[in-house]
């Protein structure tokens, strides 16, 4: 791992318990925490926090890439998912999307992401019949460029059908997919004409390819959809061994607190890892309730009381999918907390520890062994850091400081 000489000390840094520390880092790893004196000098490398507040480095399960900054070239006419759809489709024909294009974009997407604390990304790419592996090449020459300071993976998001008549090449390029480096195999069961089989296609191409799962489940608000449960039994009956995610699963809070419950204990007992995404959900969901407006988030608190591991993205930014968008997980967070009702320290491990939990990651700590992967941030506490999102940022990863970001304000009276 890359380090900063044989010790790196972040001095007088503030953690969210309120204690001010000095933190010694070797070999990316946390070396020793001591309370923070100011009469006693440090010797070696040193990065000066100066109280700032001291976090676990944030995280971004649920990105789209080879979508994202596209909002301008591809706009949505209608604002809405079949706007978007449509809107995407035409521009893919029309040829705007070349690879030098796309690399482009995605260097600038993981930019954003890392200058406001993220240090791991996963992040779903178009394939299929149509598009084959041409989208994760883009996005694999531009993560080239992040090697040292982003941990990425990608998933095959693969183009429906995934069975029956015209699913051949789909199903070929989960596995070209897999043979050019992908982690995760992806798909929509709740938009195929098989939900179920498509979920069997998608757990046999991972288990043949060493590959792990994350499909997008339930992106809707149509409560007798809810193929969350059918990809429960499926991993539970299968025994599948590798991490299983499911991302969106709107529909789950659309159940009652019975059904919630009880796909929720499924959900736990299968080990699938669910993934909320507020941002997109809500701007694209809830528009044919004119009344009483569904907030199309799944049913977060039901899921962690009872045991699922929950995380938290911000899906689609800027793009037609989702109009606006800061690639800042405290955006995210902020939204767990007025629509989904969570305190603001829980909404903070959902865009951080859960994440990193999610994408297989060690959890972040401020004890010895523990990850140094983390951000700092000129804020008083984790509420208000959520509340303000300040710009002034240290990101540390694998022990070093990789990204700085500050701003400066001034009234002139």
């Amino acid at each position: 791992m890359r380090t900063i000489g044989p010790m790196h000390t972040l001095r007088n840094a503030r953690l969210a318990d309120g204690r001010s520390v000095d933190i010694e880092l070797r070999d990316g790893r946390v070396a020793r925490v001591t309370d923070h004196d100011p009469e006693v000098a440090p010797t070696g490398d040193v990065t000066d926090l100066d109280g700032w507040l001291l976090l676990p480095a944030m995280a971004e399960p649920h990105a789209h890439i080879d979508k994202a900054l596209t909002a301008e070239a591809v706009p949505n006419p209608t604002g809405d998912l079949q706007g978007a759809i449509d809107a995407w489709i035409a521009a893919a024909q029309r040829g705007l999307f070349t690879h030098d294009e796309m690399v482009v974009r995605v260097r600038a997407a993981l930019e954003k992401l890392l200058l406001n604390g993220v240090t791991a990304v996963r992040s779903h790419i178009n394939t299929g019949d149509r598009t084959g592996t041409a989208n994760l090449r883009a996005a694999q020459e531009a993560a080239a460029d992040y090697a040292g300071l982003l941990d990425i993976e990608f998933v095959a998001l693969v183009h429906t059908p995934m069975t029956g008549t015209g699913s051949e090449g789909n199903v070929r390029s989960l596995y070209d997919c897999a043979a050019a480096g992908i982690e995760l195999m992806g798909g929509c069961p709740h938009l195929e004409p098989d939900a179920v089989g498509s979920i069997d296609v998608a757990l046999r191409a991972a288990a043949e390819t060493g590959t792990r799962i994350d499909l997008h489940v339930d992106e809707t608000l149509d409560a007798s959809m809810l193929t969350l449960r059918d990809l429960a039994r499926r991993v539970i009956d299968t025994g599948f061994g590798a991490s299983v995610t499911a991302s969106h699963c709107v529909s789950l809070g659309m159940q009652t607190p019975e059904v919630q419950a009880e796909v929720s204990a499924l959900v736990a007992e299968a080990g699938i890892s669910i993934v909320t995404l507020p941002q997109t959900n809500l701007y694209l969901q809830g528009r044919g309730f004119p009344t009483a407006t569904p907030r199309g988030l799944t049913a977060i608190r039901p899921l962690l009381d009872a045991g699922a591991l929950v995380c938290a993205g911000a899906d689609n930014v800027q793009d037609p999918f989702n109009l606006v968008g800061r690639s800042d997980p405290l955006e995210t967070a902020a939204l767990l907390v007025m629509a989904g009702h969570l305190l603001p320290d829980e909404a903070y491990d959902l865009v951080s520890n859960n994440v990193r939990r999610t994408m297989g990651l060690e959890p972040v700590t401020f004890e010895p062994g523990s990850p140094a992967e983390f951000v700092a941030i000129d804020a008083p506490s984790i509420r208000a850091a959520i509340a303000d999102a300040p710009a002034d940022r240290i990101v540390i990863h694998e022990g070093r400081v990789i990204a700085r970001s500050s701003t400066s304000h001034t009234i002139v009276r």
